[in-house]
Parts: C-alpha cells; sequence; structure tokens
C-alpha cells in the first residue's frame, strides 16, 4: 500500500502551493512573479516542450505555404509550355502540309515539279 502512495504522492499538491495560487494577482502575471512560482517552476519542462512544439508547428506551416506558392508558379509555368507545345505542333502539321511544301518550294526557286501520276511499286524478280 505504501507503493500506492509514494505514486500519487507526487501529484498531490502542499497547502503551500495552493495558498500561492491563492494570492495570485494580474500584477504577477505583468512583472513575471508567476514564473518563479513553485508550481511553475516544476512545470517548466513541460511548458517549454510546448513551446518547441508550437515553433515546429508554426515554420512547418510557412514552410507549406511556400511550397504551395511554388507549386502554383510550376503549374501556371507548365500551362504555358503545354500551350506553347501545342502551337508549335499545329504550326508544324500546317507547313508540312503538300500545299504548303509546294508554295515554298516554288518561292525559293527550286526545280522541283509536283507528280501528276500516282506512285507504281517496282517488283523484283529474282
Amino acid at each position: 500500500m505504501s507503493r500506492k502512495k509514494n505514486l500519487f504522492k507526487e501529484f498531490v499538491h502542499s497547502n503551500e502551493d495552493i495558498k500561492e495560487f491563492k494570492n495570485f494577482s494580474f500584477k504577477d502575471l505583468i512583472n513575471g512573479r508567476i514564473l518563479t512560482r513553485s508550481l511553475v517552476v516544476a512545470q517548466l519542462p513541460f511548458i517549454l516542450f510546448v513551446v518547441f512544439l508550437g515553433y515546429l508547428y508554426i515554420g512547418n506551416h510557412y514552410r507549406v505555404e511556400e511550397l504551395m506558392k511554388e507549386i502554383s508558379v510550376l503549374n501556371r509555368e507548365l500551362k504555358e509550355l503545354r500551350y506553347e507545345a501545342i502551337t508549335t505542333s499545329s504550326e508544324l502539321m500546317f507547313m508540312s502540309k503538300q500545299s504548303e511544301v509546294l508554295k515554298k518550294v516554288e518561292a525559293n526557286g527550286l526545280k522541283l515539279e509536283d507528280l501528276t501520276e500516282p506512285p507504281r511499286k517496282l517488283e523484283v524478280s529474282k
């Protein structure tokens, strides 16, 4: 039974601790005396841990915002490049039409002629 009492003894506050917080005032909070009280000093490692977690949480939030902005910029750039690729491929298809090729050949003065009869398949016998 004494072992059980020892386990819970650290959670039981003395009368001095309770009286110490009964005399709490706003002035003590402002001038920082609340940080010197025994209950606050005992909980200081936990308070520092919670502050550290808050710092990590805020830092993580800012990092995620930066990444979201970067993703937005990259998506906008990807759209522009996609539009440029579509435009380039449509121009290439237009330029490779037979009528456009014929116009360019005539404009450059090359002595090439358009086929008047369809091509034939040559068969070679062995």
